[in-house]
């Protein structure tokens, strides 16, 4: 292995920091931003129904999900050149968080599994076009690779977590590499590009790891202060590389960037 695929990286927060970072979370500090965000989908979503059928299509998905992540404290910085059309983004998996920080900031899809569960999440998902797919069926794996890379083809970006779950938040969990085979069924247009989502010193924090996702969600919801993010869009990678390669070499960059000490 390179000695970049052995990469290590943490953050400075000792593990008693993050225990009490954890605990400190109010039930009222969750109510209200719950309560703004039944207002945010109130106020949006008959806009943005109304503007499919009146257009055929519409842009305020990204707008609900950036808000969205605001409400919640998430304080996004984009570095790296502009996401163009027909990309594949390969990201690093922490926290539901990070849907409504990527989809706000790069006006990017998602792949994700098909058992959202509530039906007014998958209503959502459903109007970000999502993709579904079924990671315990590996005999449909291919064709779940060829439906990613038709949809990396569309003018809307998407965003695939290799991890397959969210992790820690202090380590990277390894990439699966069998749905990146979409590499190698898309056109020539499309550019795969890793992005490593940092949550800096807050990163065990928020990772969603160990709890449930009730426990997770009323505990970020009443975190204190504001989370500062940052986005790094790193350079595409060379698609000519077979699917385990390509996982490396995206896990790899990603790895890299978050282990950088100037990273933010």
């Amino acid at each position: 292995a390179s000695a970049s695929s052995t990469i290590a990286w943490s953050f400075t927060a000792s593990p008693s920091t993050a225990t009490a970072k954890r605990s400190d979370s109010s039930q009222f500090r969750a109510a209200i931003r719950s309560l703004l965000l039944l207002l945010l989908f109130a106020v949006i979503g008959p806009i943005h129904v109304a503007t499919k059928l009146l257009f055929g299509k519409s842009n305020w998905p990204r707008w609900f999900l950036g808000s969205a992540a605001w409400i919640v404290g998430a304080r996004p910085k984009v570095v790296g050149g502009p996401v163009d059309p027909h990309t594949l983004l390969i990201s690093n998996h922490v926290s539901w968080l990070d849907i409504l920080i990527l989809g706000g900031s790069t006006g990017t899809a998602f792949v994700s599994k098909d058992n959202l569960g509530h039906g007014v999440i998958h209503w959502l998902a459903d109007q970000n076009h999502t993709l579904y797919v079924r990671r315990e069926d590996r005999k449909g794996s291919m064709q779940q690779a060829e439906a990613i890379a038709r949809a990396a083809e569309r003018e809307q970006p998407i965003a695939l977590f290799p991890e397959g779950t969210t992790g820690p938040g202090d380590e990277l969990l390894p990439f699966r590499s069998s749905l990146l085979e979409a590499a190698a069924y898309a056109s020539d247009k499309v550019e795969v590009r890793p992005l490593a989502l940092d949550y800096g010193a807050a990163a065990s924090e928020v990772g969603w790891h160990g709890e449930s996702g009730k426990d997770n969600v009323l505990r970020i919801m009443g975190r204190k202060g504001t989370l500062p993010v940052t986005v790094h869009l790193l350079p595409p990678l060379d698609r000519t590389s077979d699917r385990k390669a390509l996982a490396q070499k995206a896990r790899d960059a990603i790895a890299q960037t978050l282990a950088s000490p100037d990273r933010r």
